[in-house]
């Protein structure tokens, strides 16, 4: 549900596929030149996979061979974005990639921002990414900490240029995988009480309160860890859905959700808890929900009802937005990173 539609189209044709997950792709921060080669030589949509786990290898080689710590950690990095890229398609070795892009991700970090931490607990692992030192001499310190929340395929090698903007605006990040996320996929599966995630990871992080940002089912995720868990004090969703109705859901969205949650009868309960009505009264910090307008999936209700029931909730629509909104970042991401940066510190 990350990308549903990009997921609908895999059954489609291969050019159908590689011209749906264009935005997002390059929107992880590909370079896009590099997607049009890797991508060229496709014959079929299995081939996705192999192709991004082999130019993911590559960039690993190539950080070997960098003249400087630098270059190896954005060589690393673009190795974590191709290894999570290549789960985007069914591909029967995709923890194998999940578990590539976890381990680029860390070791690209700890060549480029030494201060960034691994913090694992119950339900969730991720990266304390914390804003560099300002020319005011405090050093790293954040002026407040947000959790970035992934969806139903996505992880939180994603999102890096989101955690680059609130990094910018002086915000520690946490980035995550949570359970039947990322790299956990393989080991656990989606829970809907994700405010007891959030609980746990708040707690580890050791802070008082904290922003929230969740895309796509994180939109879902976020929203209702706001509405109960007190120590939320701001919050965004971006193309998070505000219910879902199973019955309508295309067939390729149902085969996610069954084999992230283990089942079908799982599937159908887990979309069932999908439903903000009677929790978005209840979210009392700010809120931020950004949609596309682009973006229609059957089954799917966007976020336009949560913020119109929020009691601080303001709705964002980018008529041209796809899901995810990849092809208009100008048009979201300052803002939402203006949103909680301005949350958190009163500003």
């Amino acid at each position: 549900m990350t990308d549903m539609k990009s997921t609908m189209s895999a059954s489609d044709d291969t050019a159908g596929f590689v011209a749906a997950q264009w935005t997002r792709v390059t929107g992880v921060g590909v370079d896009p030149h590099e997607y049009r080669r890797v991508t060229d030589g496709l014959a079929s949509v299995a081939d996705w996979g192999p192709a991004f786990l082999r130019t993911g290898r590559e960039h690993l080689e190539r950080a070997e061979d960098a003249g400087s710590s630098l270059s190896a950690g954005t060589h690393l990095l673009a190795a974590a974005r191709w290894f999570h890229s290549a789960t985007l398609a069914p591909y029967a070795e995709a923890a194998r990639a999940a578990a590539a892009a976890d381990d680029a991700l860390g070791r690209a970090l700890a060549l480029l921002e030494p201060g960034a931490r691994r913090v694992s607990g119950e339900g969730f692992t991720g990266w304390l990414r914390v804003p560099p030192a300002g020319r005011d001499g405090r050093g790293g310190d954040a002026v407040g900490t947000v959790i970035v929340v992934p969806g139903l395929d996505s992880a939180k090698e994603e999102f890096l240029d989101l955690a680059s903007a609130l990094l910018a605006r002086g915000l520690a990040v946490f980035a995550m995988d949570g359970p039947g996320q990322g790299v956990l996929a393989a080991s656990s599966v989606l829970v809907p009480e994700y405010e007891e995630v959030v609980g746990r990871v708040v707690d580890a992080l050791g802070v008082p309160r904290v922003g929230l940002v969740g895309l796509s089912l994180g939109g879902y995720f976020a929203a209702r860890a706001a509405a109960l868990e007190p120590r939320v004090a701001a919050a965004a969703t971006v193309s998070g859905p505000f219910r879902l109705d199973w019955d309508e859901l295309p067939p390729p969205v149902q085969d996610m959700v069954v084999r992230r949650t283990g089942g079908v009868d799982a599937a159908r309960e887990f979309a069932r808890h999908v439903d903000l009505a009677g929790l978005a009264p209840r979210i009392t910090a700010p809120l931020l929900v950004v949609d596309g307008g682009q973006d229609v999936i059957p089954g799917v209700t966007n976020g336009e009802p949560l913020a119109r029931s929020a009691p601080r909730g303001t709705h964002l629509s980018v008529p041209h937005g796809d899901h995810l909104l990849g092809n208009a970042r100008p048009d979201w991401l300052p803002r939402l990173a203006d949103h909680l940066a301005h949350a958190l510190t009163g500003a």
